[in-house]
């Protein structure tokens, strides 16, 4: 147990993820993979265009004419446009890496649940119970759509603080980060989930003990979110960060290792 409590830091958090990414093609691993790969090239590319599409659309319409008379405000009228530009950005990464990430895992789940069973068994050496494909395939959908509505209603909330706070001077220059920092948050629990629900820990319970663990948390949550927002290296982003997630829940997050 002592050993365990040297855990828990953001550099240990981000660390997962690049063993991860060493793991992803282990020749274990590797028949486990190919599915999610081909369903995130044909999202990347889908996804890519039509968000990059929309952004230039709606930047395309922040410039405004100063009349003469209000040339005084034009110094404050171009710093509220160039900070509404970075809230803007922050909020199409957010949902960029959202919609990249919801609809693949959706699609891909029974997937990466078999591959965060196969990976905990690389990992541990240890067979988890045997599980009929078609339980599996439900149970994973479900969690999914208990993930979905976690997510979408607390992301709302985060939105609408945002935007609050991005009108009050001085302090809208918080906005940004809090956006960032629910946008990691919220990929850490969606990786970590795979092998937790391998467990059948409840989802309330995985929020609990990712909290515990917060600091590991936001380092994995950080490096899935800057990933799964570059364009090519998110193709491989997701699979990796499911073993990312495993490796975090096996040397950290399993009470029966304690």
């Amino acid at each position: 147990m002592e050993n365990r409590q040297k855990f828990n830091n953001l550099a240990c958090g981000a660390s997962y993820f690049s063993r991860g990414v060493n793991l992803l093609f282990h020749p274990k691993l590797r028949v486990y993979i190919l599915v999610p790969l081909f369903v995130n090239i044909i999202l990347f590319f889908a996804l890519t265009f039509t968000l990059f599409y929309y952004f230039q659309i709606i930047t395309s319409g922040m410039e405004f004419q100063i009349p003469g008379w209000l040339s005084w405000a034009e110094v404050v009228l171009d710093f509220a446009i160039a900070l509404l530009g970075v809230i803007l950005a922050v909020l199409f990464i957010i949902f960029y890496a959202y919609s990249f990430n919801v609809i693949t895992n959706i699609i891909a789940a029974p997937f990466y649940g078999l591959l965060a069973e196969k990976s905990e068994e690389l990992i541990t050496g240890k067979k988890l119970p045997a599980e009929k494909i078609l339980a599996m395939v439900l149970r994973t959908f479900s969690r999914e759509l208990r993930k979905l509505v976690y997510f979408f209603s607390r992301g709302i909330v985060v939105i609408l603080v945002m935007l609050m706070i991005s009108t009050i001077p001085i302090v809208n220059i918080a906005a940004p980060a809090i956006g960032l920092i629910w946008g990691i948050w919220s990929m850490s629990i969606q990786y970590v989930d795979y092998p937790a629900d391998n467990h059948s820990t409840p989802f309330r319970e995985l929020r609990y003990r990712l909290w515990e663990k917060k600091y590991s948390s936001m380092g994995l949550g950080a490096m899935v979110m800057l990933t799964s927002v570059v364009p090519l290296i998110n193709i491989i982003a997701m699979p990796a960060a499911v073993i990312a997630g495993t490796l975090f829940w096996t040397e950290e997050l399993d009470r029966k290792a304690e």
